[in-house]
């Protein structure tokens, strides 16, 4: 799932890169509540527009996507028990906003926000759930997430920026980022509505399959959206990318209510995607004026709404799928795209160490700086090693001093006691 307006109908559990004219269209269809329908580029810029920081991983153009890839990244590591290096998470929490806001991408974190800073919901949610997977930044997360309440819309949702029409996959995103502080999405409400409210609003019924829409177009019109469903089944249920592991409700049937509840809708939208994978085990590109193609994104995002809502057997086509044909997306898209596959195969039940004979691991902690489990691993042995080189080491002498010193101080104790009468 692309993060912002990027996707053919905007969600935010992948992202790999924008177009400007993406980013120029955002503003128009938020505002206009139509969906948007913009090609996306997948290919890495060759020559990145500003500098690449230091502790950013990947070497595309961060400018649309800098913040998304690292949080996934951070996301990724996290799930595998990788620890990321401190650069790489004080390059993310240092692109916050005073007012706990994200942009896309900062490229000088020192100047002040102001009112030219694009700031999103995407960004915002997505770095939550970044910095809440490697810890002790409650102080940067709380923040995030008193800016992203204060942008909900009166229908309980939010869209992609503040005041825009709310979308499933924005506001599925910020679900994401409640769950991982802790918070209840349900009680978390505009007007007495929550998120959960928001997004039975862009169900559609099971004759049209039970999918959700990205948001209502011009005439108020939901269109199946495969993307955000995929953001919407696990929105529904509640999680994010931090804590979506493969779930246990086998039920998926498409049902329709009166009073359609989350969980229903969560399965209805499951049984969508089960159709949409069931002939090739993927979900199609759809732009617009473009011939029908593998979405290795989408698919990804595909393969953990269906672990979610039911269980790793659901998922299996689809994860096999990109098992044998994802390699070469992902080192052609980068870091997001690495990190997308890491957490699909890992809530399906795959190895993300052996992913169609790719360590998907390896190659992620290779698109940024070294991890520190790998760090302190290189040094211990080496360190060691000059210890048993020297024969002693210095905490042995240390020890010996005080031991010597303590004995000096009795004896000396002990004579002066002696002269006394």
């Amino acid at each position: 799932m692309l993060p912002g307006p990027l996707r053919e109908g905007h969600p935010p559990i992948m992202y790999v890169r924008r177009s400007a004219a993406a980013l120029a269209a955002v503003t128009v269809i938020g505002t206009a509540g139509a969906t948007p329908a913009v090609a996306v580029d997948h290919t890495p810029s060759a020559s990145p527009s500003v500098a690449l920081p230091a502790g950013l991983y990947g070497t595309a153009d961060p400018t649309y996507d800098g913040v998304w890839r690292q949080s996934l990244a951070l996301i990724a590591q996290s799930r595998m028990d990788v620890q990321p290096a401190v650069k790489a998470i004080d390059w993310l929490a240092g692109q916050q906003c005073a007012d706990g806001a994200f942009a896309a991408f900062r490229a000088d974190p020192a100047k002040a926000c102001d009112a030219k800073t694009m700031v999103d919901t995407n960004s915002t949610a997505a770095a939550v759930q970044g910095l809440a997977a490697v810890g002790g930044h409650e102080k940067e997360t709380g923040k995030a997430v008193t800016w992203l309440k204060s942008a909900q819309n009166k229908d309980g949702g939010w869209g992609y920026t503040p005041g825009g029409a709310s979308d499933a996959n924005s506001t599925s995103v910020v679900i994401g980022a409640l769950n991982a502080v802790g918070e209840d999405p349900a009680e978390v409400r505009k007007d007495g509505k929550s998120p959960y409210d928001a997004l039975l609003k862009l169900a559609l019924p099971c004759a049209d399959g039970g999918a959700f829409a990205y948001q209502p177009d011009k005439k108020g019109k939901l269109a199946a959206n495969a993307d955000a469903t995929a953001a919407a089944v696990v929105g529904t249920l509640g999680t994010g990318m931090l804590a979506t592991k493969a779930g246990d409700k086998k039920d998926v049937a498409c049902a329709d209510a009166s009073d359609l509840t989350a969980e229903q809708a969560s399965a209805n939208g499951a049984a969508y995607l089960t159709k949409a994978v069931e002939k090739d085990g993927y979900l199609k590109s759809a732009l617009a004026g473009a011939e029908d193609q593998p979405d290795y994104g989408n698919t990804a995002d595909a393969v953990v709404a269906l672990a979610a809502r039911a269980g790793t057997q659901a998922a299996q086509k689809p994860v096999r799928w990109l098992e044998r044909n994802a390699a070469q997306w992902a080192a052609q898209s980068g870091p997001a795209a690495y990190a997308q596959l890491i957490l699909a195969a890992d809530a399906a039940g795959a190895d993300p160490r052996d992913f169609g004979g790719t360590d998907l691991v390896k190659q992620l902690n290779a698109q940024g700086p070294a991890p520190r489990t790998a760090a302190t691993e290189s040094e211990k042995p080496s360190q060691e090693k000059q210890d048993d080189d020297n024969g002693v080491s210095l905490w042995w002498i240390i020890g010996v001093g005080l031991v010597a010193g303590i004995g000096i101080g009795f004896l000396m104790s002990g004579r002066n006691k002696g002269k006394r009468p």
